[in-house]
């Protein structure tokens, strides 16, 4: 059953990147008319370009290789670096949309929770093997 959870991970991984890439393309590239409020360029183009790594990290993580654990461990730490930037910028008074705030917690919570996945399953099991 634990041997399943990356793969379980890795195919929400995979399916959050997809409609990340396209909800972020359509308020990039369309009409943008699905988003409500002021929109947040670098949190926006983060988000966007992440989602191609979030497809990498889903298709890693499903493959159980251990680059897939270390990717999702690289997007948990700038998803939560571009919250703190986020948050430098609301303190400030600029403008932003109040999904953009449930958007990176769900977003920091998940990629946290699928590095620890990767770890505890491709990562450490594997530290002290004798190769």
């Amino acid at each position: 059953m634990v041997k399943q959870v990356p793969r379980v991970v890795g195919v929400l991984a995979l399916l959050f990147g997809l409609v990340t890439i396209r909800a972020g393309g359509n308020v990039l590239f369309g009409d943008g008319s699905s988003h409500e409020g002021a929109v947040v360029p670098f949190v926006l183009w983060f988000n966007f370009l992440a989602g191609f790594a979030y497809v990498a990290a889903g298709v890693g993580l499903i493959l159980r290789r251990r680059w897939g654990a270390g990717l999702a461990f690289a997007l948990a730490l700038a998803t939560a670096l571009v919250f703190v930037a986020f948050g430098v910028h609301v303190a400030h008074g600029a403008a932003y949309a109040k999904q953009t705030v449930g958007a990176l917690i769900v977003r920091t919570s998940f990629w946290a929770l699928a590095a620890a996945a990767g770890y505890f399953t491709l990562v450490r099991p594997r530290a002290g093997a004798i190769r």
